[in-house]
């Protein structure tokens, strides 16, 4: 199973303070936890340190944020995000210890390169699974360049063509089933961007059964492509101070084989104004 953006900051780390860390997933948890890997994009640092950059929106969640996610049985976030160094390197330094200490692995951020660019494994019922993780997103509020990850220092995995390429064909060679988790595309807009779709597509040629993306807040369209399926945005998934459309969205449910991709279905949701998702019930569907 799959979500979307997973920002446990705000008014959502006040929940987890106030009413407990398994306040963000209360709703969804046993539906997460029936996957046998769980997966969303980590919309914020998880620290008590750091300086917030000099940008419009600058998250962090409280450090009791990581239990929240081992409340619902998440194995794998996504790093490679413009929020992901809202608090500096320190607060990256101690997202990347709480998420390793409960057995949470990354993608797309790092203290160094070669951390950032490096692809994650999980092995499930005899399959052996790869993911990677990339950003790309316009600078407009702040130059968000500045944070990829450089030889000898902390940042994120920028989705420079090359890179992706080389990275997902790596990847392949020592697993069955390639995941590429991409950040970009433009915040609010469901139309699909002619970057989105040519750096997906890129990734399915290179050896990725599914790619699956985050950052415009809303859901966009879902393509097969080549022997691929192509998520481009599952929008929102735990984030306040949204309403419609962001508020609806949806866990993206993928049945996977050694052949990729068998299966994908979604399953709605609703995010409350304070951020916190719950499943749509199926009687209210036609």
């Amino acid at each position: 199973m799959a979500v979307g953006d997973i920002m446990l900051g705000r008014t959502i780390g006040e929940l987890i303070d106030t009413e407990g860390l398994q306040a963000p997933f209360l709703f969804t948890a046993e539906m997460l936890r029936s996957a046998d890997i769980t997966l969303g994009n980590l919309e914020c640092p998880i620290s008590d340190r750091g300086e917030p950059e000099p940008k419009t929106y600058a998250f962090r969640a409280p450090p009791a944020a990581a239990e929240s996610l081992v409340f619902a049985d998440f194995n794998l976030v996504n790093l490679a995000n413009n929020h992901s160094l809202d608090y500096g390197p320190l607060a990256l330094a101690d997202t990347l210890e709480a998420l390793t200490a409960q057995q949470i692995q990354t993608v797309g951020a790092g203290m160094n390169e070669a951390e950032a660019y490096a692809p994650a494994f999980l092995d499930v019922n005899g399959l052996r699974i790869a993911f990677l993780g990339f950003m790309d997103v316009y600078p407009s509020d702040y130059d968000y360049r500045k944070w990829e990850a450089s030889p000898d220092a902390p940042g994120i995995a920028w989705a420079h063509e090359t890179r992706v390429r080389d990275s997902v064909l790596s990847a392949k060679a020592q697993a069955d089933i390639v995941i590429v988790l991409l950040h970009n595309g433009y915040e609010l807009m469901h139309q699909v961007t002619a970057e989105q779709q040519k750096i997906a597509h890129l990734a399915i040629e290179s050896g990725a059964s599914l790619v699956i993306g985050s950052h415009p807040h809303v859901l966009q369209r879902i393509d097969t492509y080549q022997n691929g399926l192509i998520a481009y945005s599952l929008g929102n998934f735990v984030f306040d101070n949204f309403l419609f459309p962001p508020n609806y969205s949806a866990i993206l449910v993928v049945e996977l084989s050694p052949q990729g991709v068998e299966s994908y279905k979604l399953v709605d949701i609703i995010i409350s104004l304070n951020g916190i998702p719950q499943i749509i019930p199926h009687e209210f569907h036609p």
